[in-house]
């Protein structure tokens, strides 16, 4: 019942854009249980021995920037690397994995080479994995960097990347190609509870009610991972607001992302590079769908505060947001 514009995002917030809570709750839980399951094929001889201190839950979800309907969840699962297994760097972002013995015996290295190929392993997991009965199917990912297991009685998908953690403290996973790539998501998820903190727990609520917007696909649609990043480096060296009010700070955000979307986006990580690949026409489009979100968001503010109209605020607000942004139900 949207009477007030803070009441209208309260609702909002909970009833649209973030997950719900015992749905999350369950899914933590199916999540463990997945990873103990394939622990317990660790070491079995059409499968591989897993160094569970090292598996790592990644993406959005373990973010905790995922917003509705959750539909998928990471997680990489780490091979223990033996001995006589070694790891090299080919170039172009790209790492070449040693195939042991056992790799091959099995038939995992590349033609007959003595690399380890990660499509292979990929499908060495799904092949384990469709054995487990709570769940309807495993496939390649579309990406081909990952296994993609279905469950029976719950909507959301398991996103499965095989890993390796080397040496150089990093990880190594597959490049969808039969190569590997580096990769280290404890550094976006450090940084991510880092930066909320320092804004008191706010700002996770609003990357995604941020990523709600961009879904809406009024223009060329951002990455959610590159939008996380272009966000966190707004937050990352502001001074806390006194008072946190989530529609200034997304009205805010619209505006400084209509300027940042024609700059470089780097990988906090280092090892992707500039993010931004958008053509100079399509940051041009971009930038103006956030410009024009940000100037009804404006207005919505000024009918709020200067002309304390609730209705038309709230009326303007769902211009910007969508027909799910609650209608006004006062008098």
């Amino acid at each position: 019942m949207a009477t007030t514009v803070n009441g209208a995002f309260t609702e909002f917030m909970n009833n649209s854009v973030n997950l719900d809570m015992t749905q999350t709750q369950t899914a933590r839980k199916s999540r463990d249980n997945l990873l103990s399951n394939i622990k317990s094929f660790s070491g079995d001889d059409d499968f591989f021995s897993i160094n569970g201190s090292q598996c790592l839950n990644f993406g959005s979800f373990a973010r905790r920037t995922k917003l509705r309907p959750l539909d998928d969840i990471d997680m990489m699962i780490c091979i223990a690397a033996s001995d006589d297994r070694k790891y090299s760097y080919v170039g172009d972002g790209i790492y070449s994995m040693g195939a042991n013995q056992t790799d091959k015996n099995n038939g995992l290295n590349t033609n007959e080479t003595n690399d380890l190929n990660s499509t292979k392993v990929i499908n060495r997991f799904i092949s384990k994995l469709s054995d487990l009965n709570d769940y309807r199917k495993a496939e390649m990912h579309k990406n081909h960097e990952a296994a993609t297991l279905k469950l029976k009685s719950y909507d959301w998908n398991f996103d499965i990347v095989p890993c390796f953690y080397c040496k150089g403290d990093f990880y190594l996973i597959p490049d969808g190609k039969g190569n590997w790539k580096k990769t280290d998501p404890r550094i976006d998820n450090q940084r991510i509870t880092a930066i909320n903190q320092e804004h008191n727990g706010n700002l996770l609520a609003l990357i995604r009610l941020v990523k709600y917007w961009n879904n809406r696909r009024i223009t060329h649609t951002i990455g959610s991972y590159m939008l996380e990043c272009m966000i966190l480096e707004r937050y990352e060296n502001m001074i806390t607001p006194e008072k946190w009010w989530i529609d200034l700070q997304f009205r805010d955000t619209l505006n400084h992302l209509s300027s940042a979307i024609y700059y470089s986006v780097n990988d906090p990580k280092g090892i992707q590079g500039d993010m931004n690949t958008f053509s100079y026409s399509e940051k041009v489009k971009i930038s103006e769908a956030l410009k024009n979100a940000y100037d009804k968001a404006s207005e919505a503010t000024t009918l709020e505060t200067s002309n304390k109209d609730q209705k038309s605020a709230i009326k303007k607000w769902g211009e910007v947001l969508g027909d799910y942004f609650p209608k006004y139900t006062g008098v």
